[in-house]
């Protein structure tokens, strides 16, 4: 059961941070909304990892699938804007 969670809050880390990669490539680098999408969703995921308690172990992974959801979300737009 403990595997089960942590495969769908891993699965979770990475699609919602999907079309805030997407929102945030309309964005100057390093601008103040994109500074505020990057970090958005991160009050979301420690919330919810606190509520189901996920073990601290599992944190870089969800950072890390968090990132990896903003870089896919950014090349869709970047793939998007070639067409």
């Amino acid at each position: 059961m403990e595997s089960l969670k942590i495969t769908l809050f891993a699965l979770f880390c990475l699609i919602v941070n999907i079309p805030l990669g997407r929102w945030r490539g309309k964005y100057k680098r390093f601008s103040m909304p994109w500074i505020a999408i990057v970090h958005a969703s991160v009050p979301v995921i420690i919330a919810l990892r606190l509520w189901f308690d996920v073990n601290n172990f599992f944190i870089p992974l969800f950072i890390a699938l968090a990132v990896l959801g903003q870089y896919l979300g950014n090349k869709t737009v970047k793939i998007h804007d070639k067409r």
